[in-house]
């Protein structure tokens, strides 16, 4: 502050006695002055505490001025130009680049200082600087034949200085004095090849901080001197001749003085226009394609999309707003309101601005330009609503687009497409004609990846709402579909499996998927659609798509849709599926099973999936899977990942557990063709149940648990567990859920999502001790949350059975919970599933139900030695179950 002081006083002592002084005094006591001045600026980090700033800034201006014009006066421009060098260059320690910094840096300051700088006549004295700069290229000296360079801190702070000024109305104002403004403009369309390279960014910089500034006074003054009718002749010169991201940064300065002008007056675009200004523009963009250099990548793309930019501004540039007529073709979409508003300032009114965006694509296959273009119509939609309705309903520029699409570049359809689809989904408006023409474009198949993107656009569309499920079905697209696939599954049919050259790769392959999604959607809540289907005679020729993963999803929801109207025909496809698929073909299986699971929900379908040979169809999956989970793995089993097989076993036993859920047709069928004892014979070969002989039986537990906490420990702690137990585990929880009725619920539904284990038998026991203590617990290896639910506490009294034959199975599975060399943990496991089992039975409504089931006879024959031998560890708990249920007296010759 005292160092700001002191320089405050040494000013006023200037002021007081610059009255007296001549024009060279003042200006050395100035220029004496400055250098302090400066240092103080750069010492407090820009920060001016000046209280006669103001007045500084406009006798630096003046002087600056006044230096300018004297070496500019009475030379010749090339000789001027060099003597403004001289002056302002840094590197000759001269008075004027002085007089410049201090300038550069006081026009940042305040407002009131600007004013002062404007007002001291310097505006014009730059601009006059800024011509010379632009059209005179510096000479090549003739010492070594190459030009001399421009001070690039000097040109960036004459740029600065007039971007500060320019931007202001007040300092356009004062350029109108000189006549430099219209000499620039002109120049830059007529001299661009020619001027100084180093100045053509910083011109341009220059006149478009001016543009946005214009004033009424600045556009009268440039339509005084046809600037811009010039400026457009002088372009359609060079037009074939520039450099194509030259002509490109050339016209973007002309347009834009275009269209910042519009909001004051329509004087300039109204000149563009007379003078062919639009066909200028179509002929610049046009060459962006075909002219003869073309453009490298990213080349001059930043002048493009200024171009464009601007254009699709002008598209909102005119005084009479175009009519909308409300010719509205119906069937529409419930939300869609049609009613058009006051204008909200952004609607379309220059039609001729359009016109240029639309011809260049109409007419160009560069994949940047039209993708710009189709992006700039989004953006012309997405300011009014009403814009796509004024530019269909004269132009129609996507009606017209539609016909030449498939000549455009893939990613230009993607995006088209994507713009039609906007229509619908964020306009709720159907263009009908559109999308008959969209749909010729598919019937014709002319470019297969064309095709396949329409067909996708139309799938969007359908998934939006049902009326297109009519719409779509009234049009004939429903029939073509149909006749496409069906053309299609022959080829697949007689291939048997083979390879078919050309039809199953890439783009064929997709669009036969697209295809089956867009009938699947098509006859998704559509009763009459899936009647049209069946009447095509379409369904033996649906079902041939089963068996690629690829189509299957889209194939098994045409086939839901199927049972809607006939439960009979899609249960003896899917059951007939599943019995025909190979032992390899789990994930068929698994789709299969899902599919059944979703259909069983419904209560109606359960004498379809009885009468199909339904559980009969389950259990033979679970009899092809013999020895699938053994410890090791061997065979075909080595190669599939562990956890699809337990979902597998998991999703079968899903699928019979919704078939029986009450339903007591179906339980009883289950139950009196001894379908129960079926699945336990089934499940006791899977590889993970003991099956070969007399079992080493130890007198005494060393521990015991409860099923509680075994299956903590099992699951949810870093204990670790042999494989074949975990296995065990969890198909007696999958049982569980059985018994209580709760494995089909939709908590079950959840995707499992599978971890194909590529572990080979080499290195499988390498990777074992890992595994056990990690299995499960993977993302990605999990088993719906259900899967885990504890089995509920041993000690619960009112414990609900609602299938007592899945009681059978674990007491039948119950001898078999055995391994050699682990008898210890084997025989607890026992006991704790027969402890489970009494907690099963301890209310007299659950003893009721089982005692029905044949559950005596079955704890008989299937644990005989246990119940004979009084040491046997499973002696007492097998008792304990007899004495629960002997007061039933269901089965009194069992009981003797």
């Amino acid at each position: 502050s005292l160092q700001w002081e002191t320089l405050a006083r040494q000013f006023l002592e200037y002021e007081q006695v610059a009255p007296f002084l001549i024009a060279e005094e003042q200006k050395r006591r100035l220029l004496d002055f400055l250098p302090l001045f400066l240092k103080a600026w750069e010492q407090c980090a820009g920060m001016i505490v000046f209280p006669n700033v103001q007045l500084l800034a406009s006798e630096v201006a003046k002087i600056l001025t006044k230096e300018i014009k004297k070496n500019l006066n009475g030379k010749p421009a090339e000789e001027a130009r060099l003597a403004l060098e001289q002056l302002l260059q840094q590197k000759r320690e001269v008075d004027g680049h002085l007089l410049l910094k201090s300038v550069y840096l006081l026009s940042q300051t305040d407002m009131r200082t600007l004013w002062n700088i404007i007002g001291s006549g310097l505006p014009a004295a730059l601009m006059q600087c800024l011509y010379l700069f632009f059209t005179f290229p510096l000479k090549k000296s003739s010492d070594d034949g190459e030009a001399s360079e421009d001070d690039p801190q000097t040109q960036d702070m004459l740029v600065q200085i007039m971007h500060n000024i320019y931007k202001e109305e007040q300092g356009v104002e004062e350029l109108l004095a000189a006549d430099k403004l219209q000499s620039l403009i002109i120049a830059t369309a007529s001299l661009w090849d020619q001027c100084n390279p180093s100045w053509k960014v910083p011109t341009g910089r220059v006149l478009r901080t001016i543009s946005k500034a214009q004033t009424k006074n600045s556009i009268v003054y440039l339509q005084a001197v046809d600037c811009i009718k010039i400026a457009i002749q002088n372009l359609y010169k060079l037009a074939d001749t520039l450099p194509a991201n030259d002509i490109c940064e050339a016209v973007s300065i002309i347009l834009c003085f275009v269209k910042d002008s519009y909001p004051v007056s329509s004087a300039l675009l109204t000149e563009f226009e007379t003078n062919d200004g639009y066909q200028l523009l179509l002929k610049i963009l046009l060459r962006q394609v075909w002219g003869c250099e073309g453009l490298q990548e990213n080349e001059g793309d930043s002048y493009l999309e200024e171009i464009l930019d601007m254009l699709t501004c002008l598209t909102t540039c005119g005084k009479t707003e175009l009519k909308v007529s409300g010719n509205i073709a119906h069937p529409q979409l419930p939300h869609f309101d049609f009613e058009p508003t006051q204008s909200s300032g952004m609607t379309v009114k220059n039609l001729q601005a359009f016109q240029v965006l639309q011809s260049v694509f109409q007419r160009s296959n560069d994949v940047r330009l039209c993708r710009r273009i189709l992006a700039a119509i989004g953006t012309i939609w997405a300011w009014d609503a009403v814009n796509f309705f004024l530019l269909e309903w004269t132009l129609q520029p996507i009606n017209q687009f539609t016909d030449i699409i498939h000549l455009k570049p893939h990613t230009v359809q993607v995006q088209f497409f994507k713009l039609v689809e906007s229509v619908v989904l964020d306009m709720s408006y159907i263009p009908h004609e559109i999308l008959k023409k969209i749909q010729y474009l598919v019937k014709e198949n002319i470019e297969p990846f064309c095709t396949l993107t329409a067909l996708q656009c139309l799938l969007s569309m359908t998934k939006k709402d049902l009326l297109f499920s009519d719409i779509f079905r009234d049009s004939g697209l429903l029939g073509l579909l149909l006749a496409l696939l069906r053309k299609q599954a022959k080829i697949l049919r007689k291939s048997a499996g083979t390879q078919v050259p050309g039809l199953e790769e890439g783009t064929e392959k997709e669009l036969n998927a697209v295809m089956l999604k867009m009938v699947a959607a098509l006859t998704v809540g559509s009763v009459r659609n899936t009647v049209v289907l069946k009447d095509y005679g379409m369904v033996p020729y649906i079902k041939i798509f089963l068996d690629d993963e690829c189509y299957r999803s889209a194939t098994l929801s045409i086939l839901e849709q199927l049972s809607v109207i006939n439960y009979e025909e899609y249960m003896s496809i899917v059951i007939g599926a599943l019995c025909s698929s190979t032992q390899g073909e789990l994930q068929l299986k698994l789709d299969l099973l899902k599919s059944l699971l979703r259909i069983l929900d419904s209560p109606k379908s359960h004498s379809a999936f009885r009468t199909c040979s339904g559980f009969n169809g389950l259990l033979s999956l679970l009899s092809d899977m013999e020895g699938a989970l053994q410890d090791p793995p061997s065979g075909l089993w080595a190669t599939v990942g562990h956890n699809c097989l337990l979902e597998l076993v998991f999703y079968t036993l899903q699928g019979i557990t919704a078939a029986l859920h009450l339903d007591p047709v179906n339980s009883n069928f289950f139950q009196k063709n001894g379908l129960f004892e079926k699945m336990a014979e089934d499940l006791g070969t899977l590889g993970c149940f003991w099956t070969q002989g007399e079992q080493q039986i130890p007198r005494g537990l060393e521990k015991t648990r409860t099923f509680a906490e075994f299956l903590d420990a099992a699951f949810c702690s870093s204990e670790p567990f042999p494989r074949w137990l975990k296995n065990c585990i969890w198909i007696l929880n999958f049982l569980d859920h059985m018994v209580k009725g709760t494995l089909h619920l939709e908590s079950c539904f959840k995707e499992i999502q599978t971890e194909v284990e590529e572990t080979s038998r080499n290195d499988w026991e390498e990777s074992q001790a890992q595994e056990e203590h990690v299995a499960f617990k993977r993302p990605g290896n999990k088993l719906p949350a259900s899967a885990y639910t504890p089995w509920g506490n041993p000690e619960q009294k009112d414990t609900a059975i609602v299938h007592p034959g899945a009681v059978c199975v674990i007491v039948r599975l119950l001898p078999k919970l055995y391994k050699e060399g682990h008898s210890q943990l084997s025989q607890e496991i026992q006991c704790a599933v027969a402890d489970h089992i009494l907690s099963l039975v301890k209310s007299e409504k659950s003893r009721q139900v089982v005692c029905g089931s044949g559950l005596l006879s079955t704890m008989l024959t299937s644990c005989h030695d246990a119940l004979r031998d009084e040491n046997h560890p499973l002696h007492l708990p097998l008792i304990r179950i007899f004495e629960k249920l002997a007061s039933q007296a269901i089965e009194p010759d069992v009981l003797r």
